[in-house]
């Protein structure tokens, strides 16, 4: 593939898509002056940043991380980007905040020494809904209203409200395909990077390849997995009723008792064979269909799915399948 082709394949992505986010974020200073600007502390240092794919190793692949800033300070901050309009956003950031606790508390240490979390949460719509571009989420004394500092601090943010402020300039830029403003410099020059320089578009097209291949071994896994669960259990189904039904024909003949035993094996026998080949043949449509759902949501064209060598049905099926799950 020349360079203009993988251009080509890169342009169509925001800041706000997953897989560009994770490169964007692979970079300190950017991350810098989106945590300034949406903590609005000019001061804040960020030391390093740990990207998805490094967190999946040192998390697991259950907790989702999109930027884990370490801070000056010490504090863990996470910053997250969803596009998801059916997720669970308050649960999703606590359970990563507690990950992010877990993981950096050693057994037995002081509570007073577990790190200070905070949790930048963006997201592509205003799912709390009161027509604010950032809310602030804090613990209060119910009684009193007094406020409790527990260590957590979670901030949500949206790119769809436009209060006119800086932070709302900002949550434009993670929408925009090309983003130049010199309020923003770094995220300005890494967007180009990523987009116009050669190492920037490779390092992209490496991300991208990656999701890929990770859609496509997670729809093999999964659809093996209920192939041959759900293949079995028709199986085996199917096998003692047709044991059944040879076993009296054969009972007639040569006895009803000796007729039901021997049927019934026959039956289970052929039946497991039988359940497995069709259990197969389903697990492997329901594979493509979960691998290519994973891409789309993603945001892989259909053109890039097809050359994967998908087919016109298989992709209208998944996008079908992802519709009606809505």
């Amino acid at each position: 593939m020349t360079f203009e082709e993988k251009k080509e394949r890169v342009q169509g992505f925001r800041p706000i898509d997953d897989v560009f986010f994770e490169v964007l974020a692979d970079d300190k200073e950017v991350c810098q002056e989106i945590l300034r600007t949406i903590l609005e502390d000019k001061a804040l240092i960020v030391e390093e940043v740990i990207v998805q794919r490094s967190i999946k190793n040192i998390y697991g692949r259950s907790v989702r991380l999109d930027a884990l800033c370490i801070l000056g300070d010490g504090a863990k901050c996470n910053i997250e980007v969803q596009r998801a309009h059916s997720d669970d956003h308050l649960r999703r950031a606590r359970y990563n905040a507690a990950s992010i606790v877990t993981k950096n508390t050693e057994p037995g240490e002081r509570f007073e020494n577990v790190p200070r979390v905070i949790i930048v949460y963006i997201s592509e719509r205003d799912f709390l809904g009161y027509g604010r571009t950032i809310y602030h989420i804090d613990k209060v004394i119910r009684e009193n209203g007094e406020p409790i500092d527990d260590g957590l601090q979670e901030v949500f943010v949206n790119t769809c409200i436009n209060d006119g402020t800086e932070i709302a300039d900002l949550m434009r830029c993670f929408m925009q395909q090309e983003v130049h403003d010199p309020r923003f410099p770094k995220l300005s020059s890494r967007v180009y990077f990523l987009k116009e320089e050669e190492g920037g578009v490779a390092a992209m097209c490496e991300i991208m390849e990656r999701y890929m291949d990770e859609a496509k071994a997670e729809g093999i896994r999964e659809g093996k997995a209920k192939g041959i669960k759900e293949g079995k259990a028709e199986g085996i189904k199917e096998g003692k009723a047709e044991g059944i039904k040879e076993g009296k024909a054969a009972g007639i003949k040569e006895g009803k008792a000796e007729g039901i035993k021997e049927g019934k094996a026959a039956g289970i026998k052929e039946g497991k064979a039988e359940g497995i080949k069709e259990g197969k043949a389903a697990g492997i449509k329901e594979e493509k269909r979960q691998a290519i759902c994973r891409m789309i949501k993603k945001e892989f064209d259909r053109q890039t799915i097809l050359e994967l060598g998908y087919t016109e049905l298989e992709y209208e099926e998944a996008k079908e399948s992802i519709l009606a799950s809505v």
